[in-house]
């Protein structure tokens, strides 16, 4: 049995049958925008053939989407209403800027959530870059239909073939305000901060806290997990599919303390966890050691579905 986590119902999930994969994610948006099924079996499509058509810059001047071609592109869902898109924004203005002159060929599209055309183009003459029409509505739906869009701000960044680099651009711009890391190819073990944190809530997180409170002493723990996570990384990729667990360590700080509070998990270091935050599930290994071969371990029960979950 394979079971999807849903962050809100109702929620509509195609399936393909034959394989198990997710078709799309938003299968409610695809009922409202295609009411008589004719672009059934409504599979994924190339960013390029979603994107097509022209392109508005805050001067009112347009360009074709075909400029794209050959840049690395952020795809930017976010509205004015939401002051954390603001917020944002302020913040990817100047990593835009630094990309561009660093010398990589990079572009933003700006996918708008705005309620009116009017807080559209005030909050699009803040952006240096580039907007699908707000009165595109069907091209605006059709992207947020091909990236699973549940909540905003979010930044996805494509390579220049339109593959996704990464669903959390948000994250990495705040991460790393000089864009040293840009392109921002995900990193196999992250270690958890305020900043990151939110990832918690894209699906089931391996957790390994460690008595760790000086900057540099998680580096052992990341070495620990880090050929495993990558090994789960390299074999989803090969199958084109996300990884179906994020990597985190976690030393002794508040944000550690609070998420062991939310949780309510044991004060024990080092606590071996896997969190499902949609689910509000967890899984605990309290050992004395944790090695590679437990950590694999558990991992492998996991994905396989053999591990008890407890409530969170």
């Amino acid at each position: 049995v394979c079971i999807y986590m849903l962050p809100t119902i109702p929620s509509l999930v195609f399936i393909d049958a034959a394989t198990g994969k997710v078709v799309c994610r938003n299968g409610l948006l695809v009922v409202r925008d295609d009411p008589k099924g004719l672009e059934f079996p409504w599979g994924p499509k190339p960013f390029a053939e979603v994107v097509a058509g022209p392109l508005l810059r805050n001067n009112r001047q347009t360009t074709d989407s075909s400029t794209l071609e050959g840049s690395y592109v952020g795809v930017y869902f976010s509205a004015h209403w939401c002051p954390p898109c603001r917020s944002l924004t302020r913040v990817l203005v100047e990593s835009y800027r630094k990309v561009k002159e660093s010398g990589h060929k990079f572009e933003i599209v700006f996918v708008s959530a705005d309620r009116s055309e009017d807080s559209f183009t005030q909050y699009f003459s803040e952006m240096p870059w580039l907007a699908v029409p707000y009165t595109d509505e069907a091209r605006r739906s059709r992207l947020n239909r091909l990236y699973g869009i549940q909540g905003i701000p979010t930044l996805i960044l494509l390579d220049t073939e339109g593959h996704m680099i990464t669903r959390q651009g948000r994250v990495e711009v705040l991460n790393d305000p000089e864009c040293r890391l840009f392109p921002w190819h995900p990193r196999p073990v992250l270690e958890l901060s305020e900043s990151n944190a939110v990832q918690l809530h894209e699906g089931p997180c391996l957790v390994l806290f460690v008595d760790a409170e000086e900057e540099g002493e998680l580096e052992p723990a990341k070495e620990l997990i880090q050929p495993i996570a990558e090994k789960i990384m390299a074999k989803y990729k090969a199958k084109d599919e996300e990884t179906p667990l994020l990597f985190f360590v976690a030393g002794e700080d508040d944000m550690s303390d609070s998420l062991r509070d939310y949780t309510n998990l044991p004060e024990a270091a080092p606590l071996l966890t896997i969190l499902d935050m949609s689910a509000r599930a967890k899984y605990v290994k309290d050992v004395e050691e944790i090695t590679p071969a437990v950590v694999e371990q558990f991992v492998s029960d996991f994905l396989a579905e053999k591990l008890k979950p407890e409530p969170i």
